[in-house]
């Protein structure tokens, strides 16, 4: 785990054209994506294509989430989540091992850049433009300044926020671009997502931890921003029918 420093981010919502300045505390995240080998290790999680530093991918966000407390209970600290069926409860005062808000993620991996990507890309991050077939072992290209491995490429990493619960229901995000994509994709600001059962190969994530005093909202997520959010009683984009 890597030491975030307290500092501020700036998040857009492309649908709604609005932008607003995130203030965060000092947080904990992991150096790189969790691997096949710890998922092996906490979970019994297999790979068809076994290989112990490369990332684990094809994890549902929910998946993501019991590991979480898994590395949290093996290390003697307070679970983050807590379930009631598949509803998840962050308690965000918990000590324990959790996915980044979408703000700590973004903050954790521009490492003060202020462009599209933290290096030259090519020095940076598994894309298409390597020919690769699969993710790649965590560590083989050159971190950021906060010294983070992979947060562009290889691998998407699951994020704690909902995409847009407007139009995509309850869609979690994933961001950095995988080893499939192409440039336009593999950015620090891209965002994407899916269901929380759903998982894709080119999908995995990384362990935060810090706890914030607070009830239901921390880090720029809060439980009441996304109700506002759910709201599609506004301008909608032309051919787009809204989930709720």
């Amino acid at each position: 785990m890597v030491r975030i420093p307290a500092g501020t981010i700036v998040l857009q919502d492309a649908r709604r054209r609005t932008r607003r300045e995130v203030a965060l505390a000092t947080f904990e995240i992991g150096t790189f994506s969790v691997t096949q080998e710890q998922m092996s290790e906490l979970l019994g999680v297999v790979d068809d294509r076994p290989q112990a530093r490369r990332p684990a991918a094809d994890v549902s966000w929910q998946r993501a989430i019991r590991f979480c407390n898994a590395a949290s209970e093996w290390e003697g600290s307070d679970p983050a989540y807590t379930f009631d069926g598949e509803e998840v409860t962050w308690h965000v005062d918990s000590d324990g091992y959790r996915l980044p808000t979408e703000a700590e993620w973004e903050f954790a991996c521009r490492a003060g850049s202020t462009g599209p990507h933290y290096g030259p890309l090519v020095d940076v991050a598994w894309t298409a433009a390597d020919g690769v077939t699969t993710p790649q072992p965590v560590g083989g290209k050159m971190p950021n300044l906060h010294g983070l491995f992979d947060t562009l490429g290889n691998v998407w990493e699951w994020c704690w926020d909902f995409l847009d619960p407007a139009r995509y229901d309850d869609y979690r995000v994933f961001r950095g671009g995988g080893y499939a994509d192409e440039a336009w994709s593999v950015r620090a600001s891209v965002r994407r997502g899916g269901g929380p059962q759903m998982h894709h190969e080119d999908v995995g994530f990384r362990l935060a931890r810090g706890g914030v005093d607070g009830q239901n909202a921390a880090q720029g997520w809060s439980a009441a921003a996304d109700m506002e959010r759910a709201l599609s009683d506004g301008p909608m984009p032309m051919g787009w029918t809204p989930r709720r």
